[in-house]
Order: C-alpha cells, then structure tokens, then sequence
C-alpha cells in the first residue's frame, strides 16, 4: 500500500484519499491507520460518512459494523444521514432487523436529529408489507423532538394504507394530523384524494375537498389542480357529470380564487351531456387551466400529472396553451414527458425532446433526463445509440455522466451481448473513479468468455479482485470453459497404459 501522507493530515485530505481507492479493504485500512501516524489526529462525522459509504456499497457488512462500533466509541457528532445510508444497505442485504437495531441504539450516538433515518426506516418498512411494525415505530418515535417533522411519515403512512386500498384508515390519520401538532400539506390532500376515489369514496373525497378552500387553498394556489381533477375524473368515470360540474364552479370560485370575468367565458353546459365521458373531462381539466389565473405552476402541475398517467396527447395540449400564454415549459416538464415516453417505448421522440426541443426552448438538459433517455434506448435494445450519450454530455458545459450513467450503459451493452463495447465503457467509468458492482463485474466475464476472448475476461478477473470483490462460482466456470474449449486438444500424446 502506496499512500503519500501529508505533513499534517485533516479529515477532508483524508476523505480524498480513501475515497481514491478501488479497494474497499485498503480504503479501510488507511481509515484505521491515520490514527496512529497522526496521534492529534480525530475523524469526524463526514470521514465515518465517507468510509460508511464505501463499506456499504460494496455489502462489506461486518466491517461496517465494526465502523458503527468505533464511531459510537469515538463520540463525534455525526449527521442522521450516515444511519440513514447504513440502515439502506442493511435493508438491500436483507438485514432489515439489524437497520431497525440501529435506529433503537442511536440514542448511544452523539446525533441529535434522526428525522431522515426515521423517514428511511419506515419508507422500506412500508414498502416491504411490514405496516404494523411501520406503525409500531411511528408510535413509539414520533413524539420525541429527535424527530423534528411528522407530516413525512405521517403522508408515507397514508400513502401505504392507501395503496392497499385502506383509505378509510387514511382518512383516520388525517383527522388525527391535528392532534400531531402538524397540519396536512398538498401532498397529504393529493394522496388522500387519489386513495379515497380510487376506493369510490367519492362522497369523503368531496368533503376532503372543499376542506382544502379554507386549509391550502386560501390564496388559490395552481398547484392544487392536479387534486381538483383527481376528483372530477372520478365523479366522470361514476357518471355523475352533473355532480362534477357543480363541484367545478365551486373549484374556480373558492379554490382556484378566478376572476369573475373568466369564469363567466367558460360555457360548463357542454360538459352535461353525459354522453361522451372522455370529452366531458376533458372540458373539465381544460377549464382548470382556463379558468384560473394563468400560472407557471398550474400548467406544470397539470402536465406533469397527465404524462405520469401516460395521457401524451393531453399532456402536450397543455403544454401548446401554456406556450401560447408565453410560459416556458420547465426541466420537470421535459423530464416527465421523457419518461412517459420511454414507458411507452418511444425513444425516437423522447431524443428529439431532449436535442430539439429543449434546446429551442432554452432548458438546458441535465444528467438526470440524459440519465432517463439512456435508459429508456438500453430498455428497448438500442444500447449502442445510447453509448453516444456520453459524448454528447461530455460536449455539454456543466453536465458531466455519474455512476448511474455508466451503470445503465454497461447493463445495456451486455444484456444485447456488446460485451466488447461493454468493456471500453467500463474501463472510462474506472478511470472516472467510479466502482461497477460485483454483477457487472460477474457479467461481463462471462459475456467476454462466450465470445471466446479470455485474455479481456482474465484482465476484468484482476481488476475484480484487485478492488476485494468475489467472482461467483459460476465466472470461473466460463473461463475454464472457455479456456478448455481453445485447448489444442489434437496433439498427440504418449498412451499411458504401458
């Protein structure tokens, strides 16, 4: 182990230098060691946080403990952010009893906020079905002023209750927000309002809306639309368009605060007919849009919520009206409309609104919707188009391809069998400092192996070990394989038996 330590070693120059190493081991090592090259030396919480997040990515699980063991030790202060990443990889190996054992001991931590491990902790307890022990947690952590807000845990609570088709006991959370000494946000009205019309109770979803006029939607707020329609659409889907309109005249009144004047140019009669409900919505979110006062915030709610159902056709009509009244369509836009149409498989169009039509209406393109349209183009079996991706970012001024870029690309390349280009692309994520994990490793082994280019293969097996990762059984199975099927098996040799 080569490392040119400083005359005076701080935690920062320290963070560089283990965060510089392939090898987690060595990282590790370097980690412990500066303690005693240095005696005045003392790690604080970012170098625990750095050294956590190596040990984690890599699943190096008993060496992460020992880190947890020794920060308590050590007392510094420490951001809940770092239980927070260990409770994850805890949870992605399939540890979620030990992460939940964290989170009980942090009072044996020199950390006064555990908000987000708490909000992490329940979000993966949620998502794995466990919603008593979710509640359980809740209950027993909730009152205490580590946790510094409630409504997040309190909206992921609902949020799983009302998938499971619970909203009855959504709606019970929600009256009791009060007693919490919180107050419901937009976001707790939104997944309330989703749940109850999805589960027909349309007649508590109504109620829950007007009780919006006078909690959030006091100043008429564009942003609120999205949970108006989610409602009006519902009544529509139940036939009750009559019911719907009414509620819309209350909704343009008291909630989205129009002008008398806009509201007496929108003829609601043609939603009545009852005949065509499709056409009756769509009166119904085009007054939404109309009939307020035009703002940045309606139209992009609006949008944004009809491509995340997959609606492209009215998404983009909003887009055009919002265009129309000189409001440029924003990043989250062009982002959610790139990602409705890689759902769907569209990747042509989905290039064409990144090179066209963002750069017409000057939004610079970030990693994130480059990220999503790679993606998208590796979904479909177009990794090689996607490969040209990296050179396109690396041409865009502030817009350098992360981890997560590299990751798809290799994915994508091996999974078409482009084990070659898989292995270039590798080799400039390596140089970029970021580290594959095990099963990229482990495929592209034995991709380059059924191609029959074992010197490529043996050379990734190097650099995997090198870096303290593990081949599966079943990579040395391909190289010697791979090895014997090469053999000069013809070659003459002398007969043993005398």
């Amino acid at each position: 182990m080569n490392i040119r330590w400083p005359r005076l070693l701080t935690p920062t120059h320290l963070s560089q230098i283990i965060r510089n190493q392939k090898n987690p081991s060595t990282a590790l090592q370097i980690f412990n060691e500066a303690k005693f090259k240095y005696p005045n030396y003392r790690h604080n919480g970012p170098v625990y946080a750095t050294i956590m997040d190596i040990l984690g990515n890599s699943d190096r699980i008993s060496e992460m403990k020992e880190v947890i063991d020794q920060m308590k030790e050590d007392s510094c202060e420490c951001k809940d952010s770092v239980f927070a990443s260990a409770i994850k990889t805890y949870a992605r190996a399939g540890l979620l009893d030990e992460g939940i054992s964290l989170f009980k001991s942090l009072p044996q931590f020199n950390c006064v906020n555990w908000t987000e491990a708490f909000n992490i902790l329940l979000r993966i307890m949620v998502k794995e079905s466990k919603l008593e022990n979710a509640h359980l947690l809740f209950l027993e952590n909730s009152y205490g002023w580590e946790v510094k807000s409630r409504i997040r845990s309190l909206n992921l609570l609902m949020d799983a209750l009302c998938r499971s088709n619970h909203s009855d006991l959504a709606l019970h959370i929600f009256q009791e927000m009060n007693y919490q000494c919180c107050h419901p946000d937009r976001e707790s009205y939104q997944i309330l309002m989703r749940g109850l019309c999805e589960d027909g109770r349309l007649n508590e979803a109504t109620h829950l809306l007007y009780s919006m006029f006078w909690r959030i939607s006091q100043k008429g707020s564009g942003a609120d639309v999205v949970i108006y329609r989610t409602l009006l659409d519902a009544l529509c889907d139940n036939g009750q368009i009559k019911e719907a309109v009414e509620i819309l005249s209350k909704v343009l009144r008291k909630g989205l605060k129009a002008p008398k004047q806009c509201r007496q140019r929108l003829d609601l009669n043609q939603c009545n007919n009852g005949e065509n409900i499709q056409s009756a919505k769509g009166l119904i979110n085009e007054a939404l849009i109309r009939g307020g006062v035009p703002s940045l915030a309606s139209y992009s709610a609006m949008a944004i919520d009809l491509y995340s159902e997959g609606k492209l056709g009215e998404a983009n009509h909003v887009i055009n009206e919002m265009r129309e009244k000189c409001f440029r369509p924003s990043l989250n836009i062009y982002e959610a409309k790139v990602a409705a149409l890689c759902r769907e498989g569209r990747t042509d169009e989905a290039m064409k609104v990144i090179e066209v039509d963002m750069m017409e209406g000057s939004c610079v393109p970030t990693v994130g919707v480059y990220n999503i349209v790679v993606k998208g183009l590796c979904d479909v079996g177009k990794s090689a188009l996607a490969i040209g991706y990296l050179d396109k970012m690396a041409r865009q001024v502030g817009c350098v391809a992360n981890k997560d870029t590299y990751n798809i690309l290799v994915d994508g390349l091996c999974r078409d069998g482009k084990f070659v280009e898989a292995s270039r692309t590798l080799e400039a994520m390596l140089i970029k400092l970021y580290w594959p994990s095990i099963d990229t490793y482990n495929t592209l082994i034995r991709g380059l192996c059924s191609m029959g280019r074992q010197y490529e293969a043996v050379m990734w097996l190097e650099e995997m070990v090198s870096e303290g990762k593990l081949p599966e059984l079943s990579v040395w199975y391909s190289l010697v394989s791979s090895v014997c099927s090469n053999a000069p098996w013809n070659m003459s040799y002398p007969d043993l038996r005398n």
